[in-house]
């Protein structure tokens, strides 16, 4: 049998390059080469793995010449450098490291902290030119000042662990963050208005999501204390970079200490140049233990998968083995897409997560469905969950993940529902794979409803009047959105509705206020799978 090959196109340490070569596959060696997208995509073709870190980008036009390509293996936990729809459509597994960074990202945090309260990277160019301005450097003291964390997971529950050591006292926004874990963490959970007002140090370590880019806008930061000093060395987007520079003109934001920005390699900002802001480039995960960690995991992982079939921390496919992933890979989708469904619904601390197999699909792995499950529930606010993870990524928020399985009870051969319960409701759906291969919604909150799941949907729940139908097939056809197919439901005859309505085209929020407009609507959103 031919030896797998694998390129690496950013810088591993020599360790990762031997770990392929001890395990018998052939590595081609070129740290700079993520760099020259064209010279990539004329070779990417030769190999079975592709090694990375930042600096290469895997673009759908790489894929698209990636014929051979089985595994991308990410060294380090973002992977917004892959198109990972692409490369799902292709086969190709995408992994990462999701743990390895964690404790120097957060560290990382924690001395950009000190080095604005004391104004040391200032302090120490002025003393080196010769200068001795003692009096000019009046720092605060971090004991006893109020740490808002915007973000407790992985790399926001270490730095609340080493702010608590440090005598801070910590507040937490995070929606997936549960009274028992914060107790746990000697955190106080609060909402973001409630932690904007209250925080002398706000530090950011959240993903970057549609929920969560910008979440320092121009009116959030408005809303902050006066004298706060802000710290991001999470992702790039989610500060207002020029809001953030008026108020630190304006003397209402005290300092600003960043790690990231909106474009990067960042040769020019909006912040660099004022007095009261510290800039490193991107270092969070920058220590030798950091790289060396994540550089032989992902070693490790695609090495497994190359010669043996395991597949490990995937962005885009639970583990299974080669022999369970055809009869699963259905029943996958659909626990997925139920998640998401249920995710994109979701605005509130989720407490619960129930999970019922019901006939042949009981008697499937259904570990690795429910990781399915959880990961498109959790998605919509942690952009870059891993699907293997997800699980231990819930609980570590304090969700309680339940799981029962039964013979066949109704009509369907195979029956998945998941519900879902909220500090405020609980919310169901159920659905089932028709024709081998379709995931099809067969309930929504105990309303029989029967759809196919498309890439964009529209979820209408309304009181079941006369005229609704007609008036958003014309509302829709109006403004130019094409319907495939319309789906209905309802509890009785006048009583709650519920429309599923697949679409064609994007549709705007301002078309969805219109939508809401519509007499009898109770509430409309997009959706996207």
């Amino acid at each position: 049998m031919t030896a797998p090959k694998v390129l690496i196109s950013d810088a591993l340490s020599p360790a990762a390059v031997q770990i392929f070569k001890d395990r018998g596959i052939e590595v081609d060696f070129q740290p700079a080469l993520g760099k020259d997208k064209d010279k990539l995509a004329e070779i990417i073709g030769n190999y079975d793995g592709l090694a990375i870190r930042s600096a290469t980008k895997v673009t759908s036009a790489i894929l698209a010449k990636a014929t051979n390509l089985k595994v991308i293996g990410r060294a380090g936990i973002g992977v917004d450098n892959v198109d990972i729809p692409a490369a799902t459509a292709r086969g190709v597994i995408v992994m990462n490291t999701p743990f390895g960074n964690s404790i120097t990202t957060a560290e990382h945090a924690i001395a950009m902290m000190f080095a604005l309260a004391r104004e040391i990277p200032a302090a120490d160019a002025s003393t080196q030119a010769g200068k001795w301005e003692k009096n000019r450097f009046m720092g605060v003291e971090i004991t006893g000042k109020v740490l808002g964390i915007i973000g407790c997971g992985n790399i926001g529950s270490i730095v609340a662990d080493r702010a608590v050591g440090l005598k801070m006292r910590v507040i937490a926004f995070d929606p997936f963050l549960s009274a028992e874990r914060a107790l746990e963490l000697g955190v106080e959970k609060v909402e973001l208005d409630d932690l904007l007002a209250r925080a002398e140090i706000i530090t950011l370590h959240t993903p970057m999501t549609p929920q969560t880019r910008n979440i320092l806008s121009r009116e959030a930061l408005a809303k902050t204390r006066p004298g706060v000093r802000i710290i991001n060395c999470a992702r790039g987007g989610l500060v207002d970079e020029e809001a953030l520079a008026e108020l630190l003109r304006s003397g209402h934001v005290a300092g600003a200490a960043l790690d990231v920005f909106v474009e990067e390699p960042a040769t020019a900002n909006p912040l660099f140049g004022l007095p009261n802001v510290v800039c490193t480039p991107h270092l969070g995960a920058s220590t030798t233990e950091a790289q060396e960690n994540v550089a032989l995991q992902v070693a490790e992982q695609m090495s497994d998968y190359l010669l043996r079939g395991a597949i490990s921390n995937a962005v885009n496919f639970p583990s299974i083995t080669a022999e369970e992933a055809p009869r699963l890979k259905p029943y996958i989708s659909l626990a997925e897409k139920l998640g998401s469904f249920a995710g994109q619904l979701t605005e509130t601390d989720i407490k619960t997560i129930r999970i019922v197999y019901e006939g042949d699909v009981a008697h499937m792995k259904i570990k690795a469905l429910t990781s399915a499950a959880v990961a498109g529930l959790l998605r919509p606010a942690l952009a870059d969950i891993n699907i293997v993870a997800a699980p231990s990524v819930a609980r570590e928020r304090g969700i309680v993940i339940e799981e029962t399985t039964r013979e066949k009870t109704g009509d369907h051969d195979s029956l998945i529902t998941l519900e879902v319960e909220t500090e405020n409701l609980t919310r169901a759906v159920a659905g089932t794979i028709i024709a081998g291969t379709k995931p099809r919604i067969v309930q929504i909150k105990g309303i029989n409803v029967e759809a196919d799941l498309l890439p964009r949907m529209l979820y209408i729940t309304n009181h079941d009047r006369p005229g609704f139908i007609g008036r958003i097939g014309t509302l829709l056809g109006e403004n130019g959105i094409n319907i495939a197919h319309m789906q209905f439901g309802r509890d009785f005859e006048g009583g709650n509705a519920i429309a599923l309505v697949g679409i064609d085209q994007v549709v705007g929020e301002t078309l969805l206020k219109e939508i809401n407009t519509i007499p009898n609507v109770v509430q409309v959103k997009a959706l996207t799978f």
